[in-house]
């Protein structure tokens, strides 16, 4: 006989912690089957059939209102469901607001909101507190909700605020009914008391409540399934046979010390500003390889634009365009990388060959379905996808000195035996001081964005935040610079990777794009599969080193700032979410707001893995994160959705390039991208315009996470501080404002 499996209906408001949420229901109830669906997917009348195969409800917390229609949707009709029609439900958050109110308390705003803060939770010690001890959890709020004396609502928990608001209610049931709701969020990383011992309270709750009343859930129908569409974790099977036919990587391995990824550069053809180049370079500890892409005039390189129908594929001055059909761009490159598996490379080394490039913020609002500007073609002629395909590379490792010279091509002894010579040539000689070019000073005229208009954003923002729309909001503006010609982009890179040395640094010269950064941040790096582990490494708080500043010093300024600390906060829950939709349950956070030197600075870094349940077949699950983490959190804020909505409203333009991702996917199916940050960009096109005055025209984006803790001119000021990094590459390392 088959026991059915007790199933969960967890509705979704659009929030960036809701697979955090139904993580935490698999762990409180084991073997339970979880369906996610928004909470504007069906009005309460397709939803009321389906009803009677459900065990409980979760309603989690979400952005935006309890009192408006568009950000509960059918929330409000299941706290007034018909008797006969009753089921558990628990509230998160919006949940509980929305519980409330619909029984007559009154919704207000906090004085000072709490946006990834702790405090310490009283409780009754009764209902969802049976049991449990002391409770410190993590909030994410700026309304509250006041009960009605001797209402049909009961209060459970509180917080104390004192002065800034307060007793605040942060739990509550209904007298009669099967509801039961907090304010706090149990999901979040650091909650600590008040999240699984709660959920698996409710659940005993949920059950007694059935037992008494009868409630038996029924086998769901067939058509529910379509409806429904799968449970969570559902993990899409992949695996791609990797036969022993499968072309070999080839690789020559030289111990040259002395050896600079900087001068393989140069020996490869960089200086030659008419050709395609990429360096992925890791010009700062704690980077290790620098990656250099040998190409040739037969490189395949791949151009996409959101809107457009088709793929570009250019090799030299050949171009066609491919139909996407009914594909879209990241399945069809996923395609394209299948047919491109090798075997046989050095297992250490991460990168053998593959797709090296450029993936853009608004590739990844696309991917959220948030609607784009409608100009943004005039504004923005950089391709949202430019990558090029590297069958030959030069790998340096930092740490050991070696040098790996690799070919995926068929026959390539001939380049593998040229190359090896060459460098062995010069490095095996003593050759003269590498020298780094003098900019001239003055040779770039900067122009900010408008500071007042900049505040003016920052001030919304932060209305927006204590609305309930968003807990940050990372607001950001693009700096334009004309430069004097004269150097080259190779020699302003290697201006810029010697005054503001970083490990995700790059060299990117893609017609009609050429790139530079000196990025600090790894956003997702996967290993390869079978396997894989997906690791992300959020950065949030900085502190420039200087006589005095310690790591203890910049331990304590960092990890005692309530401010940074929730910033790194609301990005490693987000994260945690986004890697809970693709791989499932096995998602952890193997350092939270750790301290890490860096070059130059002292970074607050979290670090969050997770990775497919064992013997699943999927080996692109790294891609699969890739798409369904973008844009990168640490860039727009939480709830990702809203945030990013109300970005396209605050912001004048496309941030283009700025704040998507850099790097690659290996054919062996490992692959490494970085934010881009602390980074520049042209386009050839912009160049053309300024030919006949003689100049070059770069952007430069830069901007903040925007809490209801800011201050708007120290915001402005942190802007024009993270511009002066990239700015010294340009001569111009203090804009006036």
């Amino acid at each position: 006989m088959t026991i059915e499996k007790h199933k969960l209906l967890l509705v979704d408001s659009y929030d960036s912690f809701t697979y955090n949420l139904a993580s935490l229901c698999r762990l409180a109830i084991p073997n339970c089957s979880i369906y996610i669906i928004k909470n504007d997917t069906l009005t309460i009348d397709g939803l009321r059939p389906l009803l009677k195969g459900f065990s409980a409800i979760i309603i989690g917390p979400g952005p935006g209102s309890p009192d408006n229609a568009r950000d509960i949707g059918l929330i409000r009709d299941l706290w007034n469901l018909a008797e006969e029609e009753l089921l558990p439900i628990f509230g998160v958050c919006l949940g509980l607001q929305s519980l409330a109110i619909e029984f007559g308390a009154t919704l207000k705003r906090l004085h000072v909101v709490k946006h990834g803060q702790v405090s310490r939770i009283s409780h009754t010690g009764q209902d969802l507190f049976r049991g449990v001890q002391d409770v410190h959890a993590v909030r994410y709020h700026s309304l509250h909700v006041e009960l009605l004396p001797d209402g049909d609502i009961e209060p459970l928990a509180w917080a104390n605020d004192e002065l800034e608001n307060g007793v605040v209610l942060m739990a509550a049931k209904h007298k009669s009914r099967p509801f039961w709701a907090v304010q706090y969020h149990p999901e979040s990383v650091i909650t600590e008391g008040g999240g699984l011992s709660v959920v698996q309270n409710f659940w005993d709750l949920a059950l007694q409540w059935s037992r008494r009343h009868g409630r038996v859930p029924q086998p769901l129908d067939s058509s529910a399934w379509q409806i429904l569409g799968h449970p969570w974790p559902h993990i899409e099977t992949c695996s791609i046979p990797t036969p022993s036919s499968l072309p070999p990587v080839v690789t020559v391995v030289l111990d040259l010390p002395g050896v600079s990824a900087s001068k393989v550069c140069e020996l490869l053809g960089v200086n030659d500003e008419k050709t395609p180049f990429a360096l992925l370079d890791s010009a700062a500890k704690p980077g290790r390889f620098s990656i250099i892409a040998s190409l040739s005039p037969s490189s395949l390189q791949i151009l996409h634009s959101i809107g457009d129908a088709f793929v570009t594929l250019k090799r030299g001055n050949h171009v066609i365009h491919e139909m996407l059909g009914d594909s879209d761009i990241w399945s069809w490159l996923a395609n394209f990388m299948r047919s491109k598996k090798v075997r046989g490379g050095i297992p250490e080394i991460p990168f053998w060959g593959g797709l090296i490039g450029l993936l853009s913020y608004e590739l990844g609002v696309h991917s959220l379905s948030v609607p784009l500007r409608p100009n943004r073609r005039e504004s923005n002629k950089h391709r949202d996808v430019n990558m090029v395909f590297v069958e030959r590379s030069v790998v340096l490792d930092n740490t050991t000195g070696k040098l790996y010279i690799q070919s995926t091509s068929p026959n390539d002894s001939t380049w593998l035996n040229d190359i090896s010579a060459t460098c062995m040539d010069y490095f095996s000689h003593q050759s003269p001081p590498y020298r780094v070019p003098q900019v001239p000073a003055g040779s770039a005229s900067v122009e900010l964005p408008n500071k007042s208009r900049y505040i003016s954003r920052i001030i919304e923002a932060q209305e927006s935040l204590r609305a309930g729309d968003s807990y940050e909001l990372c607001l950001t503006a693009n700096t334009h610079l004309n430069v004097r010609r004269g150097m080259s982009t190779w020699d302003r890179y290697k201006v810029l990777r010697q005054t503001n040395p970083a490990p995700h640094s790059a060299y990117i010269r893609l017609h009609p794009t050429t790139f530079l950064s000196s990025s600090p941040e790894r956003f997702l790096s996967y290993s390869r599969p079978p396997e894989s582990l997906c690791q992300l490494r959020p950065i949030k708080g900085t502190i420039k080193k200087r006589p005095g500043i310690t790591r203890a010093v910049a331990e304590r300024a960092l990890r005692g700032s309530c401010k940074e600390v929730a910033e790194n906060l609301m990005i490693v829950d987000l994260i945690r979410h986004d890697l809970h939709a693709v791989v499932g349950l096995d998602v952890e956070v193997k350092q939270f707001c750790g301290i890490e030197e860096y070059e130059t600075v002292w970074q607050m870094v979290s670090v969050i893995e997770g990775k497919l349940p064992s013997h699943t077949a999927n080996n692109e699950i790294g891609w699969g994160v890739l798409k369904h983490s973008l844009p990168p959190g640490s860039m727009t804020g939480a709830p990702k959705k809203r945030s990013v909505e109300i970005l396209q409203h605050l912001e004048d333009q496309d941030r283009g390039l700025y704040s998507g991702v850099f790097g690659y996917w290996c054919v062996g199916g490992g692959g490494d991208w970085s934010v881009t940050i602390r980074s520049c960009f042209k386009h050839e096109e912009d160049d053309a315009s300024t030919s006949a005055t003689d100049e070059e025209h770069w952007v430069i984006g830069a901007g903040g996470a925007i809490t209801a803790l800011s201050d708007p001119e120290a915001e402005w000021d942190e802007m024009v501080v993270k511009l002066q990094s990239v700015l010294g590459a340009f001569g111009a390392a203090k804009p006036r404002c």
